[in-house]
């Protein structure tokens, strides 16, 4: 399909994630955006949203129902959790959905019911789900039809972890990861939480020990492991800043095993991947060395106490936790090249 141009459709597109979608997408050759679904905002023009889509050419802003989803190639859907999976499953059978909320992420439907507060009532559509953690499961990508883009601490945390899990050299039963995210990652519906003068000058841990990531990561790790009962500790905490994410993993090495082996996993599973590095030794990766960007930095250290190391990954939460990870799925799912549209250098400062 590379010489044609893909007829996209964002739903909830006045969302951060929706509105980091269009961004990336503006420069993509492949992406002709023929609708803008928000139910709010329906009627009104992309800048009126968000002002610095002001040179993007791209479609009033409209309801669900107004779209002619005949005329539609693909999905993208930036809803929140439970809105997402009544829409989905009315969309026509031929349109591909990159789905960046949590509806489709966890496969056991009582575990999202847990969790999320509701049922998932479309598990009928499992069969066409592939989890869209791109660097780990590409076939399985370019097969499905709904791809289930991971939470933005999920990223962060499983590039990191999966390939030390399956290669044997961490402990599973101490996994301690400290996260902290911007502003952005708890969406733009104002909460008190959220204002400027609640959040701003200060940093604060939430959902201590209830995080609704802490399954989908425990999900994937067991099933690199072939266990069932790995369970973290992941305690998140808001920083006074738009974008970015930081997850600080305080692992104990397998007994035998070498901080020199767990780098040596680590460089092996991303030695040929565009968009995660693993940084040279005492490289401490940051948010601001990728900012903007789809790019995701691993950093491996020792602590102080023998068989224990540090682990270090930062992303955009908005871009490599979000959108832009879905633009790379989005390639994938049509026989892109991967990169497409998500070559742009992070921006600093």
């Amino acid at each position: 399909m590379t010489d044609q141009q893909i007829r996209t459709v964002i739903i909830g597109a006045s969302g951060y994630t929706g509105g980091d979608f269009i961004r990336l997408a503006h420069t993509h050759p492949h992406i002709k955006i023929t609708g803008l679904v928000a139910n709010t905002h329906a009627g009104s023009r992309a800048d009126e949203v968000f002002p610095h889509l002001r040179f993007a050419d791209v479609p009033k802003m409209v309801k669900a129902d107004e779209v002619k989803w005949e005329d539609v190639d693909a999905a993208i859907c930036g809803l929140p959790h439970g809105t997402a999976q009544d829409i989905i499953s009315t969309l026509p059978k031929h349109v591909k959905i990159i789905d960046m909320s949590a509806d489709f992420r966890l496969r056991d439907v009582e575990t999202y019911k847990q969790w999320y507060g509701r049922s998932h009532d479309h598990v009928d559509l499992y069969t066409e789900v592939a989890y869209g953690l791109t660097e780990h499961n590409r076939d399985a990508i370019k097969a499905a039809r709904i791809i289930a883009c991971p939470g933005c601490y999920p990223t962060a945390v499983l590039l990191g972890l999966l390939p030390l899990v399956s290669a044997g050299v961490i402990n599973t039963d101490h996994l301690i990861l400290d996260a902290k995210s911007g502003v952005s990652g708890a969406g733009r519906s104002p909460k008190q939480n959220t204002l400027f003068c609640e959040a701003g000058e200060g940093l604060s841990p939430y959902a201590i020990g209830s995080h609704r990531h802490t399954p989908e990561i425990e999900q994937e790790l067991n099933k690199a492991a072939n266990l069932r009962d790995i369970e973290v500790s992941f305690i998140p905490h808001l920083v006074p800043m738009s974008r970015g994410e930081l997850i600080t993993g305080h692992l104990t090495l397998t007994d035998g095993k070498t901080i020199e082996e767990a780098r040596a996993a680590l460089e092996a599973a991303y030695e040929n991947e565009p968009f995660v590095h693993v940084t040279e030794e005492g490289v401490i990766p940051g948010t601001q060395h990728v900012r903007g960007s789809n790019h995701c930095l691993i950093g491996i250290f020792p602590a102080r106490k023998a068989g224990r190391i540090v682990l270090i990954a930062a992303i955009d939460n908005l871009v490599k936790g979000s959108a832009g990870q879905a633009l790379q799925n989005f390639n994938l799912a049509f026989g892109l090249e991967e990169t497409t549209g998500l070559t742009q250098l992070p921006l600093f400062p």
